[in-house]
């Protein structure tokens, strides 16, 4: 279970299996595992708590009840490359949650911006005066 250049992933936290794979491949696909699906628990990343947090929502879907991230690697038909892919994915995930969103700044409308939208409040009242019956 070595993990190539990963600094991100501590080799205790991964656990790969081994299955068939669908696709191409013909009839050796029903005779070698070549499919990777890497199970990694999320809580021995040492990730820090808004980190963590961070990747526990944005990966929802793949993160199961124990709190293993589980992503499956079948696009190529060698199980080392299928293994490759798959770390590099949890790198890619660990490495997006790792970063903090960036503040939002509020910023005041520009001058011009509030006289568009009172000329454009203008108009629209003056519609609806249009539309209003005459009074005699």
């Amino acid at each position: 279970m070595s993990t190539s250049s990963s600094n991100l992933l501590p080799p205790e936290a991964c656990e790969f299996r081994f299955v068939h794979s669908s696709g191409p491949g013909g009839q050796h696909v029903n005779k070698t595992s070549t499919a990777v699906e890497l199970r990694v628990d999320v809580s021995l990343l040492a990730l820090r708590n808004d980190a963590e947090r961070r990747l526990r929502q944005r990966q929802a879907n793949r993160i199961n009840k124990e709190g293993v991230l589980v992503i499956q690697a079948t696009t190529h038909r060698s199980q080392l490359k299928n293994r490759q892919d798959a770390i590099a994915r949890v790198e890619e995930i660990v490495a997006e949650a790792k970063k903090r969103p960036k503040a939002r700044i509020a910023t005041q409308p520009t001058l011009s911006a509030k006289r568009r939208r009172v000329e454009r409040k203008k108009k629209h009242a003056s519609t609806k005066k249009q539309r209003q019956r005459p009074d005699w």
